[in-house]
C-alpha cells in the first residue's frame, strides 16, 4: 500500500496531498496545474516535502517527523515520464538493461512478452514509433524492479493512434505484473480505461477518492472532472454476439446493454465507459424507438446548479445487483417530467454513443471470429 500525507509550498500552490492506495492503478486525475506531477516526483524524491509522511508497505520513504528522507534510488521506484528519455545510440537491449538492477533481473524475458518488444530488441530508438519508445521506456522502469511504478501523464506526447497502440500494454501490466502503478492524467477516458482507484486533485488538494464510477458519477465533483466528459462506468460480461447485425451484448447488475460488435469472447469482461450527456430519460418505456438501449430505474439523485443543465443519478438493478448511470439533461426537461428522487423512470442509451473508445478491451489477443 502508498501512504501518502504530505504538505509542500510550491509558489502560490499550496499542495496539501493525503490518501492510501492498494495494489493496481491509482490515477492522480484533475486539471492542469492540480499538483498530479509534484506528487509524482514528491513520492519519486525527487522533490522534498515541507513536511508529511510518505510509506510504500511497511517502507518509510519519508518522515519530517522521524527525520527519514531516502534519497532516490533508494526508493526503488520506477518512473515513466510523458517523453521516452530513451539513449540514442543504444538498442532497445541495451537502453533495456542500462540500470544495474536490470542486468541482474531474471525477469527479463518476461517483461519483454509482456510488454512486446521482442521484435525491437536489437532496434535503435530513432527508428521506433512514440508508442514503442514508451514501452521500452516502461520495460526499462520495471527491469529496475521497483516496488511502485510512477506513470507521468506517459501517453500525453502521442497521437490517437499510438494512445491506442499502447493502452492495451499498459491494461496488460496492471493486470500482470503485480505491481501498484501511480498513474498521472488529465484524460478521463485514460483513467476510466484503466485505473482501479481514482484521486481527484484540485488546487493541490484532494477532492475525492474512490472508484472510477463513485467519482466520475458524482454530480458534485463533475466541474472538477468535465460535465460533459463525465458518466458511469460499468464493468459487463459478454453473454452473445449478433455476426449478422455486427452487435454484441453486455450484461451487468442493473441490466444490458447492445453495444457494436467487439472482439472478446462469450464470458470475458469489458468495463464500458457511458458519458452522462449520452444518456436521456423517459418516464415511460418508448416504442417505435431506433434507441435500443431501454434500462429501467430509479431516481436517486439530481443536481441543484445555476446553469441550464441538471445530472440525474438513476439507479437500475435486478438480481444480480445495481448500478448506476448519470444523465446529464436540461433544467427544462427536470420540471417538465417532475423528476425527484425516487421517481421510476427509463434511461435510454444509444449503442452509436458506445465505440471501442468507450470500453476498456482486455491487452491478450482473445479475439473472436
Amino acid at each position: 500500500m502508498l501512504d501518502i500525507a504530505i504538505v509542500k509550498r510550491l509558489g502560490a500552490l499550496q499542495l496539501d496531498i493525503c490518501f492510501a492506495s492498494n495494489l493496481g492503478v491509482t490515477a492522480l486525475f484533475g486539471r492542469s496545474g492540480a499538483g498530479k506531477t509534484s506528487t509524482v516526483q514528491i513520492v519519486a524524491g525527487l522533490l522534498r516535502p515541507d513536511y508529511g509522511r510518505i510509506a510504500l508497505g511497511d517502507r518509510v520513504l519519508f518522515d519530517s517527523r522521524q527525520k527519514v528522507d531516502l534519497s532516490a534510488p533508494e526508493r526503488r521506484v520506477g518512473v515513466v515520464f510523458q517523453e521516452g528519455r530513451l539513449f540514442p545510440h543504444m538498442s532497445v537491449r541495451r537502453n533495456l538493461l542500462y540500470a544495474h538492477a536490470a542486468r541482474q533481473n531474471p525477469e527479463f524475458e518476461r517483461i519483454v512478452d509482456l510488454l512486446g518488444l521482442g521484435d525491437l530488441i536489437q532496434r535503435k530508438p530513432s527508428t521506433l514509433s512514440g508508442g514503442e519508445q514508451q514501452r521500452v521506456a516502461i520495460g526499462r522502469a520495471l527491469l529496475s524492479a521497483p516496488d511502485i511504478l510512477l506513470m507521468d501523464e506517459p501517453l500525453a506526447s502521442l497521437d490517437a493512434a499510438r494512445k491506442a497502440e499502447i493502452l492495451p500494454y499498459v491494461e496488460r501490466l496492471r493486470d500482470e505484473a503485480g505491481l501498484p502503478i501511480l498513474y498521472v492524467s488529465h484524460q478521463i477516458e485514460e483513467v476510466a480505461r484503466l485505473a482501479d482507484t481514482v484521486v481527484l486533485l484540485s488546487d493541490g488538494k484532494v477532492l475525492a477518492t474512490g472508484t472510477v464510477d463513485e467519482v466520475f458519477s458524482r454530480p458534485d465533483l463533475m466541474p472538477m472532472t468535465g460535465r460533459f466528459q463525465a458518466g458511469s462506468v460499468l464493468t459487463a460480461a459478454v453473454t452473445c454476439h449478433d455476426a449478422d447485425r455486427k452487435m454484441s451484448r453486455l450484461v451487468f447488475p442493473g441490466g444490458a446493454l447492445i453495444v457494436p460488435s467487439i472482439p472478446l469472447p462469450e464470458g470475458r469482461q469489458v468495463r464500458v465507459r457511458i458519458r452522462a450527456r449520452d444518456v436521456s430519460l423517459a418516464l415511460d418505456r418508448p416504442k417505435d424507438i431506433s434507441i435500443r438501449n431501454i434500462l429501467a430505474g430509479t431516481v436517486e439523485s439530481l443536481t441543484d446548479t445555476e446553469d441550464p443543465f441538471r445530472t440525474v443519478i438513476v439507479k437500475v438493478s435486478d438480481e444480480a445487483g445495481e448500478n448506476r448511470i448519470a444523465a446529464t439533461v436540461t433544467a427544462s426537461a427536470v420540471a417538465d417530467l417532475d423528476l425527484i428522487p425516487g421517481k421510476s423512470v427509463f434511461a435510454l442509451i444509444k449503442s452509436v454513443a458506445m465505440d471501442r473508445r468507450s470500453m476498456a478491451l482486455p491487452p491478450r489477443d482473445d479475439i473472436v471470429a
